[in-house]
């Protein structure tokens, strides 16, 4: 559930149109999220597995693909922002995210050009454009808050990233009289996926670089004391057994802060009764002691945040290619 009082956002990482028309606002009403995130993977996966698109799909031939996607996907992320407005009217979120073809992720002109001409079609102010946390994308963040559109930056893992990340959005926010806000998406998981097997094997406790590094992210952009610039934990569902599916919603519980995780996960943290008191922040010492074990068991961190950024970039670049050629 939202926590006002705490200034802890939950929200809905996941699009799919017939589920956006129906469910959708109930989550809303009943103040369980105030706000949804979407990627070029959940829209292939929606978009090739739902039959909600099949009317309009039929609507566009002699469209390209991707003109194709843009349809379907600004009609969605429009009926999410409609939905949404309330709360965002109100002070309390409301944003729904789209993001820029991946294959732009080292244009910035090129992703500045695309956020402004998605954001404009959508015509809804409650739509941030996610960006991804490339050194174009840092540039591209700053030119899209001096058009007045908010961003979320998206597949940050280092300290490092979310640095630029806080710089760049500071820059764009400079003599703003627009309402924007900017967002750091920290993927969480994905730490744990790649690495826990490694740890067991040094004696190290798993399940936990994902969230450690979390904090050290939060901290430091807590640090800035920027109100408009939050942290937003992503990659926060639990894939495998070893922990309950709610771990990365409980574990990062915090001031100042959203978690957008899928709906099972969600669910499951509504359902939980485990207590719900804040888990961050987690003091500095505590997590240099624990990058320091790290350390010294060889796991080298910085090639650990390239691999996953490479990965991450990847993954979105070969969702977004399947999903074109599946609606040609």
């Amino acid at each position: 559930m939202v926590d006002r009082e705490l200034g802890f956002s939950l929200w809905l990482d996941f699009v799919e149109r017939e589920y956006l028309q129906n469910e959708f606002s109930k989550l809303i009403e009943k103040g369980v999220i105030n706000g949804a995130t979407s990627n070029p993977a959940i829209f292939a996966s929606a978009i090739t597995t739902s039959d909600a698109y099949k009317t309009q799909l039929e609507s566009l031939n002699g469209l390209s693909p991707k003109e194709k996607y843009e349809a379907l996907a600004i009609e969605d992320i429009r009926g999410a922002a409609k939905a949404l407005r309330g709360c965002y009217d109100e002070g309390n979120d409301g944003y729904i995210s789209i993001e820029v073809d991946p294959f732009l992720s080292d244009d910035t002109d090129g992703t500045i050009a695309e956020g402004k001409r998605l954001f404009e079609a959508i015509g809804e102010p409650n739509v941030m454009i996610k960006v991804p946390a490339t050194e174009a994308g840092y540039a591209a963040m700053t030119g899209l808050m001096q058009e007045g559109i908010s961003v979320n930056a998206t597949l940050v893992f280092s300290p490092q990233q979310a640095q630029k990340c806080v710089e760049a959005m500071q820059e764009g926010m400079k003599n703003q009289n627009n309402k924007i806000d900017g967002v750091i998406s920290v993927f969480v998981s994905r730490f744990d996926r790649l690495l826990d097997e490694e740890l067991i094997k040094a004696g190290i406790e798993p399940f936990r670089i994902g969230i450690m590094n979390a904090a050290k992210i939060y901290n430091l952009i807590e640090s800035y004391k920027v109100p408009n610039i939050r942290t937003l934990f992503a990659s926060t569902g639990v894939k495998g057994s070893g922990v309950d599916a709610d771990y990365y919603i409980r574990g990062l519980l915090a001031s100042h802060s959203i978690n957008t995780a899928p709906l099972a996960t969600i669910e499951s943290y509504i359902d939980s009764n485990i207590s719900k008191n804040a888990s961050l922040p987690i003091s500095s010492d505590r997590i240099d002691d624990f990058f320091g074990n790290l350390k010294s068991a060889d796991i080298d961190m910085q090639s650990i945040y390239q691999k996953l950024l490479a990965d991450g970039l990847n993954a979105f670049e070969k969702a977004f290619e399947d999903m074109l050629q599946s609606i040609q």
